[in-house]
């Protein structure tokens, strides 16, 4: 049996060809948001792999795609087509990255998602469905946790000029440090405000001895655990991690989730490994 899974994000799609449980190829392409993209730009990225797999892919027997972005049943049908169209395969399965995560991170057992990188999300899954979903709201309103919201809450003390001396002049020496400049960077991003604000997140957290970014870094994820963790039953069921944000971070995390009770079943980087193995399982 030939299947492709591909796990989409807003910015790069990781596609990989299984056969009868074995990773025959692989290809990276651009990402979809079938919320902010129109269908043609899906389209477009769908068969630039759709033409990478095709000499190792031959008759594909199943597609397996998730993708950022709130799915409507108008958007599910004309992927379905598009994907038809591609690849031929008779059973075709469209998803959310939510999904993806919960089933990399659960598999097919009981347990709660964690999403941690630039955004955040999270849900309850009972081995085959979500069945409890505390909506995430995006960086402006929500996404505690986050590498986003981690940059969000620096720039925020920057521009009012509390940030402590040391670490204010090592920023201003890397990136756009005038009130303008800032302004511009997350207003008139033309690609991705949260992605600007996510990406300061690695030169706040090289100032996590100074106790200004320890507080600022725990009480980012504190923040998660108090507002979106706790509303699951973490006294009953492990969570899984998924995220580059939090892997990089998982000695600062760990101990901050074991505080709250939280048992961790493990730390994923991607979630394109866990659902090879999804997908690849007997069941």
């Amino acid at each position: 049996m030939r299947t492709i899974i591909c796990e989409a994000g807003a910015t790069k799609a990781d596609w990989r060809l299984v056969e009868d449980g074995r990773q025959a190829a692989r290809v990276l392409t651009g990402g979809t948001n079938v919320s902010a993209m129109k269908m043609d730009a899906v389209e477009a990225v769908i068969r630039e792999a759709a033409g990478s797999l095709k000499e190792a892919a031959g008759k594909v027997d199943a597609v397996y795609y998730y993708t950022a972005g709130v799915i409507t049943d108008p958007i599910r049908k004309d992927m379905e087509a598009i994907l038809r169209s591609c690849f031929g395969a008779s059973v075709l399965d469209i998803q959310t990255d939510l999904i993806a995560s919960a089933r990399a991170a659960c598999g097919h057992e009981p347990g709660i998602a964690a999403i941690l990188g630039t955004g955040s999300n999270s849900c309850q899954w009972d081995g085959e469905k979500i069945v409890k979903h505390v909506n995430c709201g995006g960086f402006i309103i929500g996404d505690e946790g986050s590498a986003s919201v981690l940059g969000k809450l620096f720039i925020s003390d920057y521009i009012k000029g509390l940030v402590p001396e040391e670490i204010a002049a090592d920023y201003a020496a890397r990136f756009p440090s005038t009130y303008p400049e800032i302004v511009d960077a997350v207003y008139h991003n033309p690609a991705s405000p949260s992605g600007w604000l996510g990406s300061l997140s690695p030169f706040i957290v090289s100032w996590y001895s100074h106790p200004y970014v320890k507080a600022m870094v725990d009480g980012n994820f504190r923040s998660f655990v108090e507002r979106c963790l706790s509303l699951y039953e973490i006294d009953k069921y492990p969570v899984g991690i998924v995220g580059g944000f939090a892997d990089a971070l998982k000695d600062i995390v760990r101990p901050i989730f074991e505080e709250a009770g939280i048992r961790i079943r493990a730390f994923i980087p991607t979630p394109i490994e866990g659902l090879v193995s999804y997908h690849s399982s007997d069941r």
